[in-house]
């Protein structure tokens, strides 16, 4: 070739699956170009502010605002009541499921605006809308409510307890769901018989969410239309949508959701908040947009809190350390209501999720979802995943210790072996791939296991104490769903994915992208996505659960198919030939369509822009175009697993602790992107050691939060964590056409029992077995000087 290097294969390579490219968005969001909600404005907008409780719990006896309405550039000022009276709904309840009885779990009613009772404080109860932010403050201030202050209650263990305060009346004792999943017979049979068991209490904490972008909105009413247009930061606008037909009592049609870039959300902006509605109306009586933004320590109220259950864990066990039966009881926190908090975490997905990669006979779920005067309790990154394999990996290490055996092989003796597949739980998930007893052996390898005494001696000579932790993990992931994988040929000779998923900091289009090039040969450049225009969508399940790629990937490679089909039929009219004739191949990248055993083609790119010129005359019964609207019914689970190996050193004088070594290793089936999916383990993990050392939301007794702002909650920084070995041991899934498991959650599931496994270890010099989280400096001197104190 002269000297000359044939570089198409090397571009077919680079952006193949599998390969690490770059992030399409980060180029516009590095230049600080992109677009999140508050970045937006509309025309003659105006400017709402919430009124808020600033008590936990209270009867309303009335709210005054008449000082309010005369406040200069007040353009209205609306409670509860208002709303009411012009016919709005009240805030969506989330799915019913069943108490063990068999029974209904109740549904209080939720108005957009609270008008009997302030139940969290925080709690909203008027909106005021004005011509700039700072008159809507100030109207704010001007409004009085008078509320008779009742005792409250914040922790769900004493919520439950007997003459505990009742959030709603129609929940006696605060219980909204009494969930059990299991045979309690068999289970209290095997726990009769075990050589042994291993039991510890748990408090998971609860913490505040705190995406780098507050939420905001942008209100809009098209009277002629008659429909509502929603500007906001959400996980996907197609359920959005939904969920807010019932507050607006409006169909689906006469409403739009529209979602820009979203600067984190790890689950919270999933669901429909009440100053959603709220601005709608306001826009419609106003004949004005109505644009609201919360402000940070407005968030730490107004946001829905992650984790927050209580719950006792016992293991049976026989003589050898293999898993007889594993029972788990104890409380959920949901908070003050269920629009933004949810029963699940606690439940469903701890039954699912604490099974792990282990084989459990039996199992037993007993918890209890309750209510609370506390900001409601939604998901957050993992949503149960992380407390189901924090739980059972904390009682095994527990358990090894008392019964005198190494860690790693208590795990090797109940590990769900590879050629048990497909292998049902009974949590009655069935799993269908993974090789667990690797995935642990590589992890060890990396993490340099056997060198370990090594490195705790030269702790020992500086004064510290050094622990070692595993956190061996495996989720069930998001439930599936339908999902859209549009293909639409652009005017301009690019091609846009439309899927009902929504990136918010995921990665989206480049892994969407470098599916769809690998199927039709589409070079990656051309490739664009469309997620935030529910107007677009047929189907979307957001984003939530680790399930985006393996969702909107099986949508993509549908609906590729379809595109070649409808290629092929059009291709053999362009090349005047039998359609049976023509095939379809990627030659270096290009995807074409050709007829058999000639040299005659047409790339599937030339072939939309033929098209598109008119330069094809097709007959009515050819597809007249490659543009598709697919949507696949969702694959079912998958279960990405690992196994995270931590090791932490501690200053007993102090009781500062500091993760020094990491290792992780992901079983994430087919890894499309793996810069991206290292990218999100090393987030996850990082909120799991915040969680462990850091974050805590605490209230006082009057329900007060003693946490309200970064001066008392802290955040982990880059000086919390050490370098990350991130290494894959991919078993491809057998439950999508990918073969992808996910990984947005998986950091936090490894992290939060390899972290506190090792610190555990750590301390058990002192004779210490357990110690909860957030395991601060303070907690942990005086775990130690307690311990000490027991000797002396």
């Amino acid at each position: 070739m002269n000297g000359q290097v044939d570089l198409t294969q090397f571009v077919e390579e680079r952006y193949a699956v599998g390969q690490p490219v770059h992030r399409k968005e980060d180029p516009v969001l590095l230049q600080g170009r992109g677009r999140y909600s508050d970045d937006l404005n509309r025309p003659g907008q105006a400017y709402a502010v919430m009124v808020r409780s600033s008590f936990a719990h209270g009867i309303i006896r009335s709210i005054d605002t008449t000082a309010a309405k005369a406040m200069p550039g007040v353009l209205a000022v609306l409670t509860g009541q208002d709303l009411i009276d012009a016919g709005m709904g009240n805030m969506p309840s989330g799915a019913a499921f069943k108490n063990k009885d068999g029974s209904d779990m109740p549904k209080p009613t939720q108005p957009i605006l609270t008008t009997d009772k302030v139940r969290f404080a925080g709690d909203p109860y008027a909106i005021v809308v004005a011509e700039t932010r700072k008159q809507a403050k100030d109207g704010a201030e001007a409004i009085y409510a008078d509320i008779d202050i009742l005792p409250a209650v914040t922790d769900a263990t004493s919520a439950a307890a007997p003459g505990a305060p009742l959030v709603h009346d129609v929940t006696p004792g605060n219980v909204i769901l009494d969930f059990q999943h299991g045979d309690v017979a068999a289970v209290e049979a095997a726990f009769a018989q075990a050589a042994h068991v291993t039991k510890l209490r748990i408090r998971n904490s609860r913490v505040v969410v705190c995406p780098m972008e507050p939420r905001s909105a942008i209100g809009e009413y098209d009277k002629e239309a008659e429909r509502w247009v929603l500007r906001v930061g959400s996980q996907g606008v197609f359920n959005m949508r939904q969920s807010l037909t019932g507050p607006l009592k409006a169909t689906v049609d006469k409403i739009r959701v529209l979602t820009g870039n979203v600067g984190g959300s790890f689950g919270m902006k999933s669901s429909c908040y009440p100053e959603y509605p709220a601005v709608l109306y306001a826009a419609k009586l106003l004949g004005r947009p109505v644009k609201w933004t919360d402000e940070r320590s407005e968030s730490f109220l107004s946001d829905s809190h992650g984790r927050d259950h209580d719950m006792e864990q016992e293991v049976a066990l026989d003589k050898d350390g293999k898993i007889l039966a594993l029972r788990i009881t104890g409380y959920g926190n949901i908070g003050a209501y269920l629009s933004n908090g949810t029963v699940l975490q606690p439940t469903g997905n701890i039954t699912k999720n604490s099974i792990g990669v282990y084989a459990t006979p039996l199992q037993l779920v007993q918890a209890k979802a309750i209510f609370t005067n506390t900001s409601p309790v939604g998901p957050y990154r993992g949503a149960g995943r992380p407390e189901g394999n924090y739980y059972i990996e904390r009682l095994l290490d527990t358990a090894a210790r008392e019964m005198g055996i190494d860690p790693t092989e208590i795990r090797r003796r109940n590990h769900i072996q590879p050629e048990q597949m497909p292998y049902k739980t009974p949590a009655g998930t069935v799993y269908d791939s993974g090789d667990f007893p690797a995935v642990l052996d590589d992890a060890l390898t990396q993490a340099d296991w056997n060198g370990f005494s090594r490195r705790r001696r030269e702790s020992q000579e500086r004064g510290k104490l050094r622990g070692i932790g595993i956190g061996q993990y495996l989720e069930v992931t998001g439930p599936p769903a339908k999902e859209m994988g549009g293909i639409r040929f652009e005017a301009d000779g690019s091609v846009t994915i439309i899927t009902g998923t929504l990136d918010y900091g995921q990665g989206h289009a480049s892994a969407f992208a470098q599916v769809l090039s690998s199927r039709l040969g589409i070079p990656f450049e051309k490739i664009n996505l469309l997620q935030g225009d529910s107007d677009e969508l047929l189907a979307g399940g957001g984003t939530g659960g680790s399930k985006s790629l393996m969702a909107s990937g099986t949508a993509i490679i549908e609906g590729a198919e379809k595109v070649r089909e409808r290629g092929m039929k059009i291709a053999a009219h362009a090349l005047e030939a039998a359609e049976a004739d023509i095939e379809f191949e990627i030659v270096r990248g290009q995807g074409r369509f050709r007829i058999t055993g000639t040299d005659r083609a047409v790339g599937i790119m030339e072939l939309a822009e033929r098209l598109r010129q008119g330069e094809i005359r097709l007959p009515e019964d050819v597809p007249q175009t490659l543009s598709v609207s697919h949507v696949a019914e969702g694959p079912p689970f998958a279960f990405p697993n690992g196994c995270h190996v931590a090791e932490v050193e501690v200053d007993p004088e102090t009781g500062v602790a500091q993760v020094v070594e990491y290792i992780a290793v992901g079983d994430f089936g087919t890894v499309v992107n793996p810069m991206l999916v290292e990218g999100q383990t090393h987030g996850g993990i990082v909120q799991g050691i915040g969680q462990c050392f850091l974050e805590h939301v605490v209230y006082d007794e009057s329900g007060q939060p003693v946490t309200g702002s970064y001066m008392d909650y802290a955040l982990p920084r880059a000086d919390n964590a050490p370098f990350f070995g991130f290494y894959s041991h991919p078993v491809p899934a057998k439950t999508n056409l990918l073969g992808a498991k996910g990984c947005g959650e998986a950091g936090c599931a490894g992290a939060l029992p390899a972290v506190m496994n090792a610190l555990v270890d750590a301390l058990s010099v002192y004779g210490i077995t357990h110690i909860d989280m957030p395991a601060t400096p303070l907690a942990i001197w005086q775990a130690i000087e307690a311990a000490k104190a027991k000797v002396a």
